[in-house]
């Protein structure tokens, strides 16, 4: 018979060799396939959430060094910009107060962000929270409702960032909040509803308490409140909220505004001065409230800035220079099938012609070059190709078939 402490069996499980399909002799045991995959995960689990929330201050980037973080990524908009990386600093400065004798306490500043579509509104809040130390979550606010309507509750929200810190209530408190689409929540006028607008009036009042700072019972796992639910306290005071929308229809709140069509010389002169290209340069707190956002919740949103309209320049630049750029995107993906992608100079200009030709921002840039370059992915990882140039023919020659004046805007 033979003896136990001779068979070759896994340290962990126990099963023996010939129980196993693989089985890793180590120094002094034994570990089969089965347990090796097992402890993997495990491992890529603990590893793969850092705790490296930053709440007392330290080594903070300054102002001009997170603007500097930002232009990696965001073409142009350095009015906003600047408004984020002082917001930002101040943040976290006030998370780092200590009190003091003359019991100064600084106050959060809550921002609104106005501009048009696919003028970078999300992508800088996405790449601001690339270098963020402190639990930062977006939110889209098109589907929140009033509690007990279909929809989310608003403190999903608060849920969203309970996940995003890993349910450390602590570091969550100090976390940052993007609201995107803030503009789809306006009431249908500037006078008060007379019947429920319960995604619209009713989700902006239920925003108060929590932009105001306030201990709101959240739902661990988002979903519905129930009375037999265990609830979740977190106090917002120290939550930074930064929302963002188009306001699409706005500019003429602030041309009404500023009476650009008075008629008389001295009016005349005066309105020469304003650039009609731009009106959301001239955005204002009752541009907000002619639009539909109740007053109480544009006082807590003391902060407000805009993003000017991409021009060719910047639509142009946009193409190639930041990190994450369209085109490197698209090399990077031949790349991996050993293709050397490659694209004129006219082809550059004639995809940002047409970007402007149908002012999608951005994304429009997005769209004429997923229509240019979907046969090419679609033929080439199963032809030998090793480089391919797009040239101005071939550009045209797809959007030409594509029936592009879909995209362009009526």
């Amino acid at each position: 018979m033979k003896d136990n402490s001779t068979i070759e069996k896994c340290s962990f499980c126990g099963r023996s060799r010939n129980d196993v399909r693989l089985l890793i002799t180590g120094v002094s045991g034994f570990i089969c396939d089965d347990c090796a995959i097992q402890a993997n995960e495990i491992v890529a689990e603990s590893l793969g959430k850092p705790q490296t929330f930053n709440l007392n201050g330290k080594n903070l980037l300054k102002p001009i060094e997170i603007k500097e973080f930002l232009d990696q990524y965001v073409i142009g908009q350095d009015e906003a910009k600047k408004y984020l990386s002082v917001a930002v600093y101040n943040h976290y400065k006030r998370l780092a107060q200590k009190k003091t004798k003359d019991d100064v306490e600084i106050e959060k500043s809550n921002i609104i962000l106005v501009g048009e579509t696919g003028t970078g509104k999300t992508l800088l809040a996405r790449t601001i929270a690339k270098m963020l130390h402190v639990p930062f979550t977006i939110v889209d606010a098109t589907v929140l409702t009033e509690a007990g309507y279909v929809g989310e509750d608003i403190e999903s929200i608060l849920t969203r960032l309970l996940q995003a810190a890993d349910y450390d209530v602590k570091a969550a408190e100090c976390g940052i909040v993007f609201i995107d689409e803030i503009d789809k929540i306006a009431r249908k006028g500037d006078n008060p509803s007379i019947t429920r607008d319960v995604s619209g009036e009713g989700v902006q009042q239920g925003l108060l308490k929590l932009l105001e700072g306030s201990v709101v019972n959240v739902p661990p796992q988002g979903g519905r409140k129930h009375p037999d639910q265990k609830m979740i306290p977190v106090d917002t005071k120290n939550i930074l909220f930064i929302c963002g929308g188009a306001f699409d229809g706005i500019d003429k709140k602030i041309a009404q505004r500023l009476n650009t069509q008075i008629i008389g010389y001295k009016k005349a002169d005066e309105t020469q001065q304003v650039d009609r290209k731009n009106m959301l340069q001239y955005v204002a707190p009752q541009d907000l409230k002619a639009f539909g956002l109740i007053p109480e919740i544009i006082g807590r949103l003391p902060v407000l800035t805009y993003l000017n309209p991409l021009d060719r320049t910047a639509l142009r630049n946009i193409l190639t220079e930041p990190k994450n750029a369209i085109v490197k995107q698209y090399v990077k993906l031949f790349e991996i099938d050993g293709i050397k992608l490659s694209f004129s100079e006219e082809t550059f200009e004639y995809i940002v012609d047409k970007a402007v030709e149908f002012k999608l921002g951005a994304r429009g840039l997005r769209s004429i070059c997923e229509v240019i370059m979907n046969d090419a992915m679609f033929e080439m990882p199963s032809e030998k190709v090793t480089e391919f140039n797009v040239t101005l023919e071939y550009a045209k020659e797809k959007l030409d078939r594509a029936n592009l004046h879909k995209l362009q805007l009526q």
